[in-house]
């Protein structure tokens, strides 16, 4: 219960700080006192709401109003000026839409008076539920006199009902405030209001200026899980019952997934024939008097068939429209085809399984818990705890299941370093079951398990990686130093930074002196969770976002968020060490650009560094290949504006440190430049090796700008040399490759880029390739921006500059 104050006192005006804008003081504004005050009222009632719980009720009483209407004046009159604003209820919208509307009076009321209306009140809707938490708070400016008359009798009521009081006053004395000028009523009603409290079971004084800081908080919402029924088993019931033992369990969750709550979406409303035709009729309402509505989205599923034009559909489902074709100019039509006709099917592999009528049968699994094995705890690891952890008890009503289950527990734990069980849990008959561990626990009255759900063995994917710490180079042998083995003075270096920044002694002190960890995770809060419940509940508390904007978050909510300022300055002088150890750099920040369907595909030319570590090949590896990861290792040591930059100045860049220096001839090509296997360029036709490695790039989907960058540099690289003559055609054949996939996959600025930056090299340096470029015209031009926005992408190329470029 919810006891408001709307005497005229609280019609008494005072300002606000409203957050500071980024690089703006803070902003000043003015409310009344119960404006002000009904915050804390608002707040409590929504997070009733966000709960959701049917259980949590209230009711509103306001004392000071105009008019009286309670249950005890009804009955036996008196209790003037105190009215029953809002029932009890569960709380919704409406009530809170019915508190903004509350105004201050012009007569005031008796708090004492109100207290006893929502004690009758409270304690008829409750009738015999003794089992429910009964709360009232008294919302007051104390500036009105008090009738403080048998406030004994009152006091020993609420402690008889168990009933909770919290007083929250508007500039109320406490620790941190001290309010000055006080008046004589304000200052006798709040010695009132300690001494009733002292003298209840649970009562409590506050400001609201404090109220409101702690009701912003974040806090854990703790849930209590409902106990369900099982059976433990350990051995074989069916075969061997001598040799097996059943315990009745009892089961609940001991921790629980928080997600942020769910948004709806809303879209503004499309008027209907009838209401566009309504408003022409009135032509004379000014346009600004129109309201925009919204309407909130439903999700509404239809299904399509892609169908080939030259495939009709007879008497199936219909035409709903046409796309365009592929790259045969085949036009595809896309049909309409209803849910009813649809199979489910379940992906298996690259395939599709279908699934029978009614869903596959269900696994004839038995309800309960069933120890399948023990293990040691130090055998266990920690990345195979899966989702939530239940705690496991004995059943309550049997002594004898009690003694079972603890025996249990305490033999697991007098092991040497303990053990642990692999448990396949049902939760009901015909159920999924789930693999998981069962973890004994002991506290000071009771033992029990605890148990968290574990992958099985098919869900496990090991990913095997190079050694960090053996490198072996192309011929066998083991390389001892590298850029990528640390030294001992590296090491060393790390080892201090590790340790001066130790977490483990920078919080607070305690009472006998110690430093305490810095890190509790019982109070790092989920800031998807707290901060979007702050934004909705100061979205419905305020009434324009504009003049009262969204207050920055709670400092509990950021406390983590930056290091703490005593283990940066203890490792200030380790991390200095580390930059001059390491030789670090500030990067120049790269601006990447959009790609298609909104993902990059471009992996760093350091990446192929790593590729030291294999085993040599066989007799006879390519010079080249070592070669082209000479170049790239000595890119990786110099700063260059771009990569072609750097892959031009590769080719007279000197060999790496784990290899013996090689000689790169003129001609010698890139990795993207060998021929193909089993081919070669003179003899029969093939597809250049270029173009092959091209595509088996582009096929892996994530190296897309790499394989473009190295195949253009690759033409370039060919069609500027002077015995390039009897490789043009080839070259052709790449650009034609290289366009099409830099069309499709929005590399459309690196194509017109490569293009310009070749074509006016070669114009003078290969009049031979220019020409057979120019013969065959505009598919080997710039691509436009017509051609961009058929293939979802961007030019900044028209099409005139395009057949322009060309001709020239």
């Amino acid at each position: 219960m919810f006891l408001v104050d709307i005497s005229p006192s609280m019609g008494k005006m005072r300002q606000v700080s409203l957050p500071a804008k980024p690089g703006a003081e803070p902003e000043i504004i003015e409310m009344t006192n119960l404006e002000w005050a009904l915050q804390y009222v608002m707040l409590k009632i929504q997070e009733m709401i966000f709960n959701g719980r049917k259980t949590d009720k209230c009711g509103v009483i306001l004392f000071g109003s105009e008019e009286t209407n309670n249950i005890i004046n009804e009955e036996n009159g008196g209790y003037e000026h105190v009215s029953e604003y809002i029932p009890i209820a569960q709380p919704n919208a409406s009530t809170l839409a019915k508190l903004q509307a509350l105004e201050p009076s012009t007569v005031s009321g008796d708090p004492i008076d109100a207290l006893i209306v929502a004690i009758e009140t409270q304690d008829r809707f409750l009738g015999n539920k003794k089992t429910w938490t009964r709360k009232i708070c008294i919302l007051t400016d104390g500036e009105n006199p008090i009738e403080v008359e048998d406030w004994e009798a009152t006091a020993k009521k609420m402690n008889g009902l168990g009933i909770q009081l919290s007083v929250i006053g508007v500039d109320f004395d406490d620790d941190d405030f001290k309010e000055e000028d006080k008046s004589v009523i304000k200052r006798e009603n709040e010695d009132f209001y300690h001494t009733f409290t002292s003298k209840l079971d649970h009562g409590v004084v506050g400001n609201c200026d404090f109220a409101l800081t702690e009701i912003s908080r974040p806090d854990v919402r703790e849930v209590k899980s409902t106990m369900s029924g099982n059976v433990l088993r350990i051995g074989d019931i069916d075969n061997r019952p001598g040799e097996a033992i059943e315990i009745m369990i009892r089961t609940a969750k001991c921790t629980a997934l928080a997600r942020p709550k769910s948004l709806k979406k809303f879209a503004r409303r499309r008027h209907t024939a009838e209401e566009d035709a309504a408003a022409a009729e009135n032509m004379d309402v000014d346009d600004d008097d129109e309201k925009t509505t919204y309407a909130q989205l439903h999700m509404r599923s239809e299904y399509y068939l892609e169908e080939d034009k030259a495939r009709s559909v007879k008497g199936e489902g219909s035409v709903a429209g046409s796309v365009n074709g592929d790259a045969d100019g085949e036009e595809k039509r896309l049909v309409k085809v209803e849910k009813e006709e649809l199979v489910r099917g379940y992906k298996y592999g690259a395939s599709f399984v279908p699934a029978p009528e009614g869903g596959f049968a269900p696994l004839p699994a038995r309800k309960g818990m069933d120890i399948c094995g023990f293990f040691p705890m130090d055998n266990f690891r920690r990345e195979y705890s899966m989702g939530e952890v239940y705690y496991v008890l004995a059943d309550p009503t049997s002594p004898m299941q009690q003694v079972a289950l603890s025996s249990i527990v305490q033999a697991m734990l007098d092991e040497d370093h303990g053990v642990v069980a692999i448990t396949r849990w049902t939760k009901t008959d015909k159920s999924d079951p789930k693999m998981g561990v069962l973890w004994p626990t002991r506290w000071d009255e009771i033992d029990c398990f605890l148990w968290v759900q574990m992958p099985f063995a098919d869900d496990v994917r090991n990913f095997p990686f190079a050694s960090l710490e053996t490198l072996i180079n192309k011929k066998g042998e083991i390389v001892k130093e590298h850029p990528y083995l640390p030294t001992k003075e590296q090491m060393a270096a790390m080892e201090d930074l590790v340790d001066a920044m130790d977490l483990m002694d920078a919080g607070e002190k305690d009472e006998d002196g110690n430093r305490q960890p810095w890190f509790d995770t019982r109070l790092s809060y989920n800031p998807a969770i707290h901060r979007t419940k702050q934004a909705l509940f100061h979205a419905a508390v305020v009434q324009d976002l504009n003049t009262h904007p969204l207050p920055p978050p709670h400092p509990e909510l950021t406390k983590y968020f930056e290091p703490p300022r005593r283990v940066m300055k203890r490792a200030r002088e380790a991390i200095e060490q580390c930059k001059r150890t390491f030789n670090v750099r500030e990067v120049p920040k790269k601006v990447a650009r959009v790609r298609k369907d909104e993902h990059v595909h471009a992996r760093d030319e350091d990446e192929n560094m790593l590729l030291l570590d294999r085993q040599a090949h066989r007799a006879g590896t390519s010079q080249t290949q070592g070669a082209t990861q000479s170049r790239i290792y000595a890119q990786s040591q110099k700063t260059s504006p771009s990569r072609t930059q750097q892959k031009r100045a590769g080719n007279h860049s000197d060999s790496s440190e784990t290899e013996p220096e090689q000689d790169i001839e003129d001609d010698e090509e890139l990795l993207l430049n060998r021929p193909a296997p089993g081919g070669s360029r003179r003899g029969r036709r093939c597809r250049p090796g270029a173009l092959v490695d091209f595509i088996k790039n582009i096929e892996r989907g994530d190296v897309v700008t790499k394989a473009v960058e190295d195949l253009a540099f690759v033409i370039k690289d060919v069609v500027t040399k002077q015995s390039s003559s009897r490789r043009l055609d080839e070259m052709i054949e790449c650009m034609h490759e290289l366009r099409k996939v830099c069309l499709e996959e929005d590399e459309i600025d690196a194509w017109n880029e490569d293009l310009k930056e070749t074509c006016l090299e070669t114009k003078l340096g290969n009049k031979d390739f220019w020409e057979k470029v120019r013969g065959i015209g505009r598919p080997l031009s710039f691509i436009s921006q017509p051609e961009a926005a058929k293939a979802g992408g961007k030019s900044a190329i028209t099409e005139s500059e395009a057949q322009k470029f060309i001709q020239d």
